[in-house]
């Protein structure tokens, strides 16, 4: 077994490996003056089981086709088999055909990563689950969950509260709800724009409450703030989000430096931080909570062909 890590997240792989108990494998990654990206595996990867370590954000675009490369210089290597380990699966939002004439590109990036030659994957957290099915190669898809849950039941509120912070997150804000032992409240919005979202009702009660909303990504931050802010006014006692990726905007990094009303954000550090947010003075509590062991371990089992079940349970 041999992983490499592409530029989008070295620290987050070094993480893994220190977990696993290895190095990183060696790779030479550099752009041409015109902009191209060049590969160069300087390990021997012939027979190999190889990981590729790249979650598709910060430049998508640009960490998108390093990670193609990089799987198409391990199989030109003679890979025996060639996982792409995406932490953050970029471009999932765009997952179905809502307005004539727009690409299904989370299906057009699963297309890639196999026509590349990956053999495999590994992620966490998709934005629709029904992703895995625009594949045609096996797809482990793995959960922040068991990371936030831990820290969030460390926390002993005294009157805990799960909240979606939009109808289509009931779902995963029901599980939350299961996990802790609480109840389920249910923001209702509407969006006005990209960046834009009113939040105009809630379902349950959350009057005297310590309020966890639980979302899968926020990049703007609307969402979070639209409801953080009608929580207070319904009389949240504290309002605490749990977010798995924050592909940030410089609108949410904004958002986030002003009162949003949020008593604490809990990340994972499936996408790096913004060097601007995190030398900001917040608001807000941030907290940074690595899934580097839940990924290093499913990597472990993956090549010992063992089951990864058991990496969901809480």
């Amino acid at each position: 077994m041999i992983v490499f890590s592409g530029t989008a997240n070295l620290p987050l792989a070094e993480k893994m490996m220190t977990y696993l108990g290895g190095r990183l494998g060696d790779i030479n990654i550099r752009r041409f003056p015109d902009g191209e990206t060049h590969v160069k595996i300087v390990d021997n990867v012939r027979g190999m089981d190889v990981y590729v370590v790249q979650p598709i954000c910060t430049q998508p675009n640009e960490m998108l086709m390093e990670l193609l490369i990089m799987i198409d210089a391990a199989r030109r290597g003679s890979a025996a088999r060639i996982t792409a380990v995406l932490p953050y699966y970029g471009y999932a939002r765009q997952d179905r055909k809502d307005q004539p004439r727009v690409s299904i590109t989370a299906k057009l990036v699963a297309n890639l990563l196999v026509a590349a030659g990956a053999n495999r994957v590994l992620t966490m957290d998709l934005h629709a689950q029904q992703i895995q099915g625009f594949f045609d190669i096996p797809v482990d898809h793995l959960h922040a969950a068991p990371v936030m849950v831990k820290y969030l039941r460390e926390m002993k509120l005294k009157k805990p509260l799960v909240v979606s912070p939009d109808t289509g997150g009931a779902k995963a804000a029901y599980a939350y709800s299961q996990m802790l032992g609480t109840g389920l409240a249910i923001v209702a919005k509407q969006r006005l724009g990209d960046a834009e979202v009113d939040a105009f009702s809630v379902v349950g009660d959350v009057k005297g409450c310590d309020v966890i909303m639980v979302d899968d990504m926020t990049t703007t931050c609307g969402t979070l703030c639209a409801a953080a802010k009608i929580l207070k006014e319904k009389g949240a006692a504290s309002v605490r989000a749990a977010v798995t990726h924050m592909p940030l905007t410089d609108k949410g990094v904004q958002r986030l430096k002003a009162d949003t009303g949020l008593t604490e954000l809990v990340v994972t550090d499936t996408i790096p931080l913004r060097d601007d947010l995190a030398a900001a003075e917040l608001p807000m509590k941030l907290t940074v909570l690595s899934v580097a062991e839940l990924l290093g371990e499913a990597i472990r089992r993956i090549h010992n062909d063992q089951s990864v079940s058991s990496l969901f349970r809480y």
